[in-house]
């Protein structure tokens, strides 16, 4: 075991487990209202069409997350906007504004001067190169996020399931399903570096469906989701590197395995109850 934990006295481990930590936290709140509201498709065109603000960002020079992270912002935006108006399907706003923000990051990308950079570890992620800097925004963002549900938690609650009692209510739905887009888009933009852009959308929704299989109260899904994430992500992480595997892919594979092997655990409990009853 202490060969094993030796790997803890480097520091950019440290900050990997840290980062891994934090980013299953603000992933279980996110999350949990994406696998409420049932926009995991719409969560998957903000990831992908984020590569456009990284293409964008390394053309003209500056930081690629803080690209990815406008471009991902607009994305959201845009695609609430036009689900709320109607104007075009929303499975159609998604595709197009999906397939466009990868199209303008490869061709940016590719017009960039001097060497093309290394996409791989915002494909893939890269948690072993998380700096002090990186964490303080993840941790500072986590905190805001769990500030935030927790004052305005009943209103984000009724959004999300029943939009219509919440404008009896008198709730501005529009405002708060907007302020959801954009906590949305910058919780995914920030756990890019944890598991890459291909690989990310997974962790903000396998730990919600593990936790799910206990509970479907959304207060409780939130706590499980943090937990099922935190324990997959950490031995992926350790996977990653005494496999000399990447971590993004790790993690994701832990997480699902964890998933099946509860789901079955489960499964056998509730068949072995039922004969003996």
């Amino acid at each position: 075991m202490s060969e094993l934990l030796s790997i803890l006295d480097y520091q950019f481990f440290r900050h990997a487990m840290a980062a891994a930590i934090l980013t299953s936290l603000l992933a279980a709140m996110v999350g949990t209202y994406i696998v409420s509201r049932k926009i995991v498709f719409i969560g998957g065109g903000i990831t992908h069409a984020s590569f456009g603000g990284i293409g964008m960002a390394y053309y003209m020079g500056l930081n690629p997350f803080l690209g990815a992270a406008v471009f991902g912002t607009m994305t959201a935006l845009g695609i609430e906007w036009i689900s709320g108006r109607g104007n075009i399907r929303e499975d159609s706003a998604i595709a197009i504004l999906w397939s466009l923000g990868m199209a303008l990051g490869i061709i940016f990308v590719f017009m960039t001067p001097g060497y093309a950079p290394n996409l791989m570890s915002f494909l893939f992620g890269s948690i072993l190169s998380v700096g002090k800097t990186d964490l303080y925004i993840l941790a500072g963002f986590s905190l805001f996020t769990f500030l935030l549900f927790s004052v305005f938690f009943r209103p984000i609650l009724y959004t999300a399931f029943d939009p219509e009692f919440a404008k009896t209510k008198g709730i501005p739905v529009s405002t708060y399903r907007y302020m959801m887009s954009v906590i949305m888009a910058l919780a995914i933009v920030l756990s890019i570096r944890t598991v890459g852009i291909i690989l990310v959308l997974s962790i903000f929704t396998i730990p919600q469906i593990t936790a799910m299989l206990f509970t479907r109260d959304f207060a409780r899904i939130i706590p499980l989701a943090a937990l099922w994430g935190v324990t997959g992500s950490v031995a992926g992480l350790f996977a990653a590197y005494y496999l000399n595997i990447p971590s993004g892919a790790a993690i994701i594979f832990f997480l699902t395995i964890q998933l099946m092997l509860i789901k079955l655990v489960i499964f056998v409990h509730r068949e072995l109850q039922r004969r003996s009853g």
